[in-house]
């Protein structure tokens, strides 16, 4: 093994392996190895000035009893910024710590090198590169478990556990599963696997494996802090911040699957305004173009959407429209796009990655060209005419099958780079809005990756079902996801699919999740609802009721009962508009999230550690959602201190479990006093 101080940067060299770690940020190393002659050059995620401190690098001598008996000094090394440090030994095996103490380590078992002083016949070794012929590495990093740990963030998984200690994660985007590979550990270290490679991670009880299918350097980000709000802000001080959120987007959106006429659209906003309901958005769904990839109203349905849209704005509504990536070849933009190699390629096979209502191939975001191409589209034909946000749907991209080897991109082989897509189909809009002016540019997003909080994302998660157990994977989601640095966040109010409009034990789980959503970063009623009894406008091939419109999902869609519930939910929302311009503030200038895991603002009592079910909504409120059906009453844990009941401001000691009451018309939440 080869050590050199680099200018401040501990290189490492063995067996044609480069291991570079650096200071990057506050208390905080950037770790990469490659097997190439030089880097590739890439930052990823790390797309902020790290700001960063002179390191200490020491070089020194370990000693090691051979098989020959006798006792032998070998060469090791280490590097420290802040808090934290990392030794290398001999064979190129990492150790962390955090003010002095271990807190992870790589897995070697193999002959020679070993951390534990021992000789292993196992042949498994830490880093393990292998090389595709002519090209890139599929890579292997292993890690030492720790017992007791909890490890928590990781982007979004349709799984109710919270403690990701145990589980297996696809590092991959799909619909309802976003891939955000930052990590944060309760002992007090975070880490970012910056690479936007297809793979997977196993959290396993012997072994933690992280693996890349494809690519050129191993890249990652280390930091330590006493706890995870100091891990979040350090985090997001490299790959982020969100922007303000618009004060008129906090309140309340209106979105149904599918608004399919612009008199449908104003007569809904129109009932709203009647109500003394202020709707903050509405949202126009997909199909209201004539086919994908055309990035425009159909003009049968939609004959002056300027006008709609200056009613809408007259009210004071926001306008989002839907816009996919998928291009039809039936699209009058599909021939001149696939000429000039703006759509995703196949690497065998028809050119076709996707076939929902057409032969479509999705556009390749990461050309430059493809990006000004998309948006002079979109702006002549939505935002010049006054379109406020962007609805950018199908954001993983949707596959007809994730054969993820068959595609490539404008920078490499899909296997390479997939999960930076949706981040990049984002800048699309967030760039070219921003170099228009707009400061608050604000995008409904089903995928995201490392950083994208910056982009002005709103992160969604998917089309998932109507289901109490979804419900339940659902806080789970948010919690993790809000832990991997992406504070705006929500779901569709009541799933996506599977609700019947007309079925009591729907409506009990709509008006559950509807509860909770006012303690969500947006709240957005949403879904695909039955009965498909709705007739077709018209008989085209992706009509004749085949593409349904779904019933009515608007709050008077569920009955009286169920409307003064909604309506009284909806009050509480509009009086929360301040708070929630204070912890959408937080998030901007610390990295917060604003859904937070009980621990994040108790991390010193053990008891949050544990749960799962309830969370604060910034600071100061507890929110305790009802997750399981005829369900009128719950526990619920209270740090110590005092806490007030909001619905009966009701003063209760902390530091033990209550049973609060839920009755059909509200969830427990309690104010931090």
């Amino acid at each position: 093994m080869q050590f050199i101080n680099d200018n401040g940067a501990l290189v490492c060299r063995r067996q044609g392996e480069t291991l570079r770690i650096e200071p990057w940020g506050k208390d905080a190393l950037r770790i990469r190895a490659t097997m190439f002659p030089a880097f590739s050059g890439q930052d990823w995620a790390l797309t902020e000035d790290p700001g960063c401190a002179e390191a200490k690098i020491e070089f020194y001598q370990e000693e090691r009893r051979e098989g020959d008996g006798n006792m032998h000094r070998l060469p090791a090394a280490s590097i420290e910024n802040g808090r934290l440090k990392i030794t290398v030994n001999f064979g190129g095996v990492m150790t962390f710590y955090r003010d002095g103490k271990k807190v992870l380590r790589e897995h070697y078992r193999n002959y020679g090198a070993s951390i534990t002083k021992e000789s292993h016949c196992l042949k498994v070794v830490n880093r393990e590169w292998v090389p595709y012929v002519g090209g890139d590495y599929r890579l292997t990093v292993r890690f030492e478990p720790n017992d007791g740990e909890k490890l928590f963030g990781m982007g979004q998984y349709q799984q109710p556990d919270l403690d990701l200690k145990g589980c297996v994660l696809e590092l991959a985007q799909k619909n309802s599963q976003t891939t955000v590979p930052f990590l944060v550990s309760s002992l007090g270290y975070g880490m970012l696997w910056n690479n936007p490679a297809v793979g997977r991670v196993v959290f396993g009880k012997n072994l933690t494996e992280w693996e890349a299918a494809a690519c050129k350097d191993m890249d990652i980000w280390f930091t330590v802090a006493d706890a995870p709000k100091g891990l979040l802000e350090n985090y997001t001080a490299v790959t982020g911040r969100a922007p303000m959120m618009r004060e008129d987007a906090m309140g309340f959106w209106q979105c149904k699957l599918r608004y399919r006429t612009q008199e449908e659209v104003l007569s809904v906003a129109r009932k709203y305004r009647e109500l003394g309901i202020q709707l903050d958005v509405i949202v126009i769904d997909f199909f209201h173009w004539t086919v994908q990839g055309d990035w425009k109203f159909d003009s049968t349905y939609w004959p002056d959407p300027k006008a709609m849209i200056d009613e809408l704005h007259a009210m004071g509504v926001k306008v989002m429209v839907s816009v996919w990536p998928s291009v039809d070849r039936r699209s009058e933009n599909f021939y001149e796009m696939a000429e000039r190699g703006l759509l995703m390629r196949t690497e065998r096979g028809a050119m076709q990655t996707y076939d929902y209502q057409g032969d479509c191939v999705q556009l390749d975001p990461f050309n430059p060209e493809t990006r000004q191409y998309v948006w002079e589209k979109c702006k002549e034909h939505y935002y010049d005419l006054g379109i406020d946000y962007f609805w950018l749907d199908n954001s993983e991209p949707d596959l007809t099958k994730y054969d993820f080897d068959n595609f490539r991109y404008y920078i490499g082989p899909a296997l390479e780079c997939s999960n930076l897509y949706p981040q990049w189909y984002s800048r699309i809009f967030f760039d070219n809005e921003t170099a228009l002016g707009n400061r608050g540019v604000v995008n409904l997003l089903r995928s995201g990756w490392a950083g994208s909080q910056k982009y002005g994302n709103v992160l969604w998660s998917g089309d998932v079902p109507s289901t109490w157990e979804s419900l339940r994977d659902q806080v789970a989601a948010g919690l993790n996801i809000g832990l991997a640095g992406i504070p705006w966040w929500n779901t569709d109010i009541g799933g996506f699919m599977e609700g019947n409009v007309f079925d009591p034990e729907f409506r009990e789980l709509l008006i559950r999740w509807y509860e909770w959503a006012v303690f969500q970063p947006v709240m957005r009623l949403h879904g695909d609802r039955e009965p498909f009894t709705i007739p077709a406008l018209d008989d085209r091939d992706w009509g004749g009721g085949y593409l349904h419109t779904g019933q009515d999902n608007e709050m008077w869609s569920y009955g009286e009962e169920n409307f003064a519930i909604m309506k009284k939910h909806y009050e509480l929302r509009r009086s929360l508009l301040p708070y929630l311009k204070k912890i959408f503030r937080e998030a901007h200038e610390n990295g917060s999230p604003l859904l937070r895991a009980m621990f994040y603002e108790f991390p010193e009592d053990q008891t949050c550690w544990e749960l799962k079910d309830q969370y604060m909504f910034g600071p100061d409120y507890l929110v305790a959602p009802v997750l399981t059906p005829r369900t009128f009453s719950r526990p619920v844990y209270l740090p110590a201190g005092k806490w007030q009941d909001i619905r009966t401001g009701e003063t209760v000691d902390g530091g033990r479990t209550v049973e609060a009451d839920a009755p059909i018309d509200s969830i427990p939440v309690f104010k931090r006093l």
